[in-house]
């Protein structure tokens, strides 16, 4: 399982990450926060600051630490150029310019005169392994003429983000350890209430937004009590509320506890204290770690990630803001890695599906049938992994009285659709931040007409909307109805349009997930469909398929 997870994130990251923009000469500008001056550029009537420290360099001792607040400076610094990207493997998809243990940096777009601006705060995707906030399909400058003010964030990654150990457990004042990255997100927040007024923002009124392993990060930091007060709404798209491990003793079955991955990790480096594993490279460490099947989340440490995302939002104990999530039509079409391999037809798909769902087999046959065994097998890993997170997190801000919209990217064009590739997972992202100009080499190109500035248009008014006033509405466009009991949506198809009721599966997920609960050990997600462990018995779980959510 773990091995099968890791080499699924190159295949994951590869689609959401580009080459770095050029820097470009314009009109200087300077912002004064409270460890210093910073000069940036303005372009286009956009202040624009990159490369804004918001924590000390995590290496040497400071390696596996909490982020300390980075160091007042003299004079005024200079924030026209990117920071480096944090530590990770170097390929095709992310041979950045600069890759470094010094990565704790921030970026900034404000609009020109602006005061007490709403703030988007972007993590970015790259299943917690690769990415970088300076991606140039992240350029904030169209939120910006919308009013927003954009800051994205970089945070570290893989190991040296997210691993966790007994001997890092012991150092800690509570007996923890991992979730580092997560720590670095949580000051990149604490830095924009105490600077962002600097730039015409108001700590008042922060989204958190994200999408894929940045949208797990946006659901980490609704359940994460050290987050709460720090944002006021969030997005998540294409988020995946999968099962994450604990620190110790409790495995789930094929998923060890994190304490456990760590020794193994150790192990293969051949460190067995705290003190050998700082001694190694950042680079040892990221090559050590990828044969062991090492593969980054958060941990369920009982303090910062107190208890499952599920189980935090079952008891009404995840932040109380209203929610933007989503997903996309072709999520699986571009991350074929996550699929097993097919049965060798009809017969014997239908045999495994029945052999694995038992008296729910019926039900997942009617929605992924054998007659089209691939298109099944898309779909079905799509709506349990994507899709129900999406509908599951908007259902449960509804549920607590904050609001939840859910949308559903069901949008293709010809470069994309001749490579099978309708909607693939990250291909939202471009037209949320009205970059389609700017999508990576590799990216199936995007033509510049009509239909895809305009829904570009539609998108960007949608999201800047909700992080205004916690509500999506864009001029002109259909009204986004807040999700309820006929699970009503925003398709965004050639343009947006209001439905209800997708066709994915949600109840019978539902109560999938709700089984393996129940059962206590057994993990859900990454096990779907032909791959799926024999389903436990219903124990009362719920809702029942006839049942509205």
């Amino acid at each position: 399982m773990m091995t099968w997870l890791a080499r699924s994130a190159s295949l994951i990251v590869a689609l959401l990450l580009a080459v770095p923009a050029p820097v470009l000469a314009h009109e200087p500008v300077v912002a004064t926060t409270a460890l210093g001056a910073l000069t940036g550029q303005s372009e286009g009537g956009v202040r624009v600051f990159k490369g804004v420290p918001f924590a000390r360099p995590p290496v040497g001792d400071l390696r596996w630490r909490p982020p300390e607040p980075a160091a007042v400076w003299d004079g005024v610094r200079d924030a026209r150029s990117f920071g480096p990207a944090c530590m990770q493997p170097r390929t095709r998809f992310t041979d950045y310019e600069a890759i470094s243990e010094d990565c704790l940096y921030l970026n900034v777009w404000a609009p020109e005169g602006a005061g007490a601006a709403p703030v988007m705060v972007w993590i970015h995707g790259g299943s917690l392994s690769s990415g970088t906030g300076a991606e140039p399909f992240y350029d904030g400058a169209a939120f910006a003429r919308e009013g927003v003010v954009v800051v994205t964030v970089n945070y570290r990654l893989g190991p040296l983000g997210w691993l966790a150990h007994p001997a890092l457990s012991r150092e800690d004042p509570q007996g923890v350890s991992g979730n580092y990255g997560l720590m670095d997100q949580i000051a990149a927040l604490e830095w924009v209430r105490d600077n962002i007024a600097a730039f015409g923002g108001d700590p008042g009124q922060v989204t958190i937004a994200g999408e894929s392993a940045g949208a797990l990060s946006v659901m980490y930091l609704m359940v994460s009590p050290r987050a709460q007060g720090l944002f006021h709404r969030a997005i998540a798209q294409s988020g995946y509320m999968i099962t994450s491990p604990v620190l110790r003793d409790t495995p789930y079955e094929q998923w060890p506890d994190a304490e456990t991955a760590g020794l193994t990790v150790a192990a293969a480096l051949g460190a067995n204290t705290a003190a050998e594993l700082r001694a190694l490279s950042a680079e040892a460490i990221i090559a050590g770690a990828a044969p062991t099947g090492y593969f980054p989340m958060g941990t369920v440490d009982g303090h910062l990630i107190p208890d499952q995302i599920i189980d935090r939002i079952d008891q009404g104990l995840q932040a109380p803001v209203p929610v933007l999530a989503g997903y996309n039509e072709g999520e699986i079409r571009s991350l074929r890695i996550l699929l097993p391999p097919p049965p060798a037809g009809a017969e014997a798909y239908e045999a495994e599906i029945r052999a694995r769902y038992g008296e729910r087999a019926d039900a997942f046959l009617d929605l992924y049938p054998a007659t089209d065994i691939d298109a099944s097998m898309l779909a079905a890993t799509r709506d349990a992994l994507y899709g129900w997170s999406a509908e599951r997190l908007a259902a449960g801000q509804q549920a607590i009285g904050r609001g939840g919209w859910l949308y559903y990217f069901d949008h293709g064009y010809p470069a994309a659709e001749t490579l099978g590739l309708r909607a693939f997972h990250a291909s939202e992202i471009p037209y949320v931040f009205g970059t389609l100009e700017r999508t990576p080499g590799y990216w199936p190109r995007v033509p510049d007409d009509e239909i895809e500035v305009g829904l570009s248009r539609s998108m960007t008014g949608y999201w800047a909307s909700f992080v205004r006033t916690g509500r999506p509405a864009a001029p002109g466009q259909p009204a986004w109805p807040a999700y309820g009991p006929d699970r009503t949506y925003l398709a965004l198809e050639v343009g947006p349009v209001a439905r209800s009721g997708p066709d994915n599966g949600f109840l019978l997920h539902e109560e999938v997930v709700c089984r393996r609960r129940a059962q206590g050990r057994q993990a859900w997600h990454w096990n779907i469909g032909v791959i799926s462990p024999p389903l436990p018995a219903a124990g009362g779980c719920g809702p029942r398929p006839d049942q509205t959510p």
